[in-house]
């Protein structure tokens, strides 16, 4: 028994609206037990509109539309499906009176287009739209499928969902159990390597264990189904002890956790505090930190030193040292750590320079270098390189090196 979602619009094709609809649908349909394998994008075109019903009608049991429910020509979803069952359509009072309603209490009068909306197809019931003038449809078509219809307006489906789908398909005996996911995250260690060191736990039955990565993370998501969140979570527990445990110092947090939250957390506790030199990173280090939530305990400030008279200035960094190794060497990173640690009066510097590209690399440093300088209690200074390579563009550099110098102190927080 599963679900499969069909998202109608041309404007999602091209790429003009982000369809954050599918992820929804998805994350709910997890919450209540109900399997998806499927997702589909199709334009406002009835012949393969038509063609995705059909494929989707023969694998699975409810078919979920988002999108196609306006009064325009091409929005098409409704007759579309009455026509691919050979359903005819019929005007539907209740909704004309609705329609009529909101529209008098905006101060308008509504127009002959919308009472395309009141079509609807024989033998359909009313998926009632509260905030919106388009209602969706739950239908039944024929034994074993089941028809959802919403709107492709994010606030008025997310309503239409809570209020009326969860409740229709509990009372259908579905929702019984859930899907819960814990996502662990992980930095240092690319997804490969991480697989490979837990290929044991990639085919379990439940809960299961799949890999992805994305911005430069690796993510392991430990799914489990159960009756209920406790139960799934009782089942979670030793996998993801385990899983940590393999991967040591590479895994730095779970779900919402961040590198700057997990940082922040670790400066907290210890009582000490931070301050940041960027240069390649024109304040995304500074900006990552203090998107935490009470960063001003730990966080004191940084400077942004792109030009070699502000790290000379402000930072201490020997003139003679940038002549002789440039802008970006670990010499130069150290210095700036250094320098903005012993200025600000903190417990930890922490400094990044690099070439973010696209222009200013040569042979010897390539855009994509960065190097990350780790000014620590005791005046005890380090340097990382990191080369992010040539083929990713600018801003994907400026937030690897932001990641990669958050990353680097948190280890170096832990192994004290």
């Amino acid at each position: 028994m599963s679900a499969e979602i069909i998202c109608v619009g041309t404007e999602l094709l091209l790429g003009d609206i982000l369809n954050s609809n599918a992820q929804f649908l998805a994350q709910q349909l997890a919450q209540l037990g109900i399997p998806h394998y499927y997702q589909t994008v199709v334009g406002d075109n009835p012949e393969r509109l038509k063609q995705v019903i059909e494929i989707a009608a023969s694998r699975v049991q409810i078919i979920i539309f988002t999108g196609g429910l306006g009064p325009t020509p091409d929005d098409l979803t409704c007759e579309t499906i009455a026509d691919f069952f050979g359903v005819p359509l019929v005007e539907n009072v209740d909704i004309i009176e609705d329609i009529t309603q909101k529209f008098s209490q905006r101060s308008r009068v509504m127009s002959h287009s919308n009472r395309k909306q009141a079509l609807i197809p024989q033998g359909a019931e009313i998926l009632p739209n509260p905030t919106g003038t388009a209602p969706g449809i739950i239908w039944q078509p024929r034994p074993g499928l089941t028809i959802f219809t919403f709107p492709g307006v994010p606030s008025e489906m997310h309503r239409m969902w809570s209020e009326t789908a969860v409740p229709f398909l509990k009372s259908q005996g579905w929702g019984k159990e859930i899907i819960y996911s814990r996502s662990l995250k992980f930095w240092g260690i690319g997804e490969s390597a991480l697989a490979e060191k837990v290929s044991a736990y990639l085919n379990l039955p439940n809960p299961t264990v799949a890999p992805y990565a994305g911005k430069g993370e690796v993510r392991l998501r430990i799914s489990a189904k159960a009756s209920n969140a406790t139960t799934a979570e009782d089942l979670i527990a030793p996998i993801e002890k385990q899983l940590r445990e393999i991967a040591g110092l590479d895994y730095y947090g779970a779900d919402d956790d961040t590198l700057a939250s997990v940082v922040g957390k670790l400066l907290h506790l210890s009582g000490e505090t931070l301050s940041v030199a960027e240069s390649c990173t024109g304040g995304g280090l500074g900006q990552m930190l203090t998107e935490i939530s009470g960063s001003s305990n730990y966080f004191w400030g940084g400077v942004i030193s792109y030009d070699n008279s502000v790290k000379i200035g402000l930072l201490g960094v020997n003139p003679e040292d940038l002549d002789r190794f440039g802008a970006v060497s670990a010499t130069v990173a150290e210095q700036m750590a250094f320098g903005v640690k012993t200025r600000l009066g903190t417990t930890w510097g922490l400094s990044v320079t690099g070439i973010a590209g696209p222009t200013g690399g040569t042979d010897t440093k390539p855009v994509g270098l960065v190097y990350i300088g780790l000014a620590g209690p005791g005046n005890e200074v380090k340097s990382y390189e990191c080369k992010f390579g040539t083929i990713r563009n600018r801003s994907f550099i400026r937030h690897l090196s932001v990641c990669a110098a958050l990353d680097n102190l948190r280890r170096s927080l832990l192994m004290r």
